[in-house]
C-alpha cells in the first residue's frame, strides 16, 4: 500500500483549539504529518491536544497568535518554519462571527475585525507560505468558509462577506499554483456541533437540517483530509450542510 501522501509534510492549522481545527489536527497527525496548533486564547485547549498528539509520536507545536494582527499571523509562520520546517499544508480554519441581526447593527469595527480574522489572515498567511510551496512543488492550502457565503445566513453581513470572500481568493489562488502542485479548496460547512458558534444543538435547528441533525468536527475533518490528500482536486468550493443548500 502507498504511504499516506500528507505523511511527513508540515502542517499549520489555526484555530486548532476549537472542535473543527482540533479533529483537522488529528487527522492529519494520524495521517503522519508534523502540526502546528495555531490558537488565539484558549492555550489550554490547545496545550492538551499538543500532549494528546505528542503521545502518539507526532511532532507538534502550539503557537499563539492574534490572527486581527497581520504581522501575528506572519510571526506565527516564522515560529512554525523555525521549529517545524516549512510549511506544506496549510489549513486557516480561525475565524469570528458575532450576530448582528441587522445591518446597522454592523458596526465599523465588527466589519474590520470580521474581515481582517476571517478573510485577510488567510490571505496573508497564503502569501507568506505559497511561494515555498511552489518553489518545493508541493503544497495543500484549504480554506474553511461557511454556507453563509452562499446564502448570506444569519450571523450578518460582515460574517458571510467575509467567507464569500474565502471563494473569491480560491479560485485566484488554485489557478495560478496548480501548475506548481500546490491545490487550493474550500470546504463551506454549516450548523456543526461542538464548536465554538454552535456548541448544542435545539430542536429548531434540527428540523431547518434535511438530515435531521448537526453535522460534526469529524465529520469536517474527514473531508478535509479527503481534499487535501488528492493532488488532481483544485479550485473547488465544497459545502457540507447536511442537505441544507443544494449546489
Amino acid at each position: 500500500m502507498a504511504s499516506d501522501p500528507l505523511a511527513g509534510r508540515v502542517a499549520l492549522v489555526t484555530g486548532a483549539s476549537g472542535g473543527i481545527g482540533a479533529a483537522v489536527a488529528r487527522g492529519l497527525a494520524a495521517a503522519g504529518a508534523s502540526v502546528a496548533l495555531g490558537y488565539a486564547r484558549d492555550a489550554t485547549r490547545a496545550d492538551d491536544l499538543a500532549r494528546e498528539l505528542a503521545a502518539g509520536g507526532t511532532r507538534v507545536l502550539t503557537a499563539g497568535a492574534d490572527l486581527a494582527d497581520r504581522a501575528a499571523a506572519l510571526g506565527l509562520v516564522t515560529d512554525v518554519e523555525r521549529e517545524l520546517g516549512p510549511v506544506d499544508i496549510l489549513v486557516p480554519n480561525a475565524g469570528v462571527g458575532q450576530i448582528r441581526e441587522r445591518i446597522d447593527d454592523v458596526s465599523d469595527a465588527d466589519w474590520d475585525h470580521h474581515l481582517a480574522v476571517n478573510l485577510t489572515a488567510p490571505f496573508v498567511l497564503a502569501r507568506r507560505i505559497a511561494p515555498g510551496m511552489q518553489e518545493r512543488g508541493f503544497g495543500r492550502i484549504l480554506f474553511i468558509s461557511s454556507v453563509a457565503a452562499f446564502t448570506g445566513g444569519v450571523v450578518g453581513a460582515h460574517y458571510a462577506a467575509s467567507k464569500a470572500g474565502l471563494h473569491g481568493l480560491t479560485h485566484w489562488l488554485a489557478s495560478r499554483l496548480a501548475s506548481d502542485g500546490v491545490t487550493v479548496n474550500a470546504l463551506a460547512p454549516a450548523l456543526i456541533e461542538r464548536t465554538g458558534m454552535l456548541p448544542g444543538a435545539t430542536d429548531d435547528l434540527r428540523k431547518r437540517i434535511p438530515v435531521g441533525r448537526l453535522g460534526t468536527p469529524d465529520e469536517v475533518a474527514d473531508m478535509a483530509l479527503a481534499v487535501l490528500r488528492n493532488g488532481y482536486l483544485t479550485n473547488q468550493v465544497f459545502g457540507l450542510d447536511g442537505g441544507m443548500h443544494p449546489r
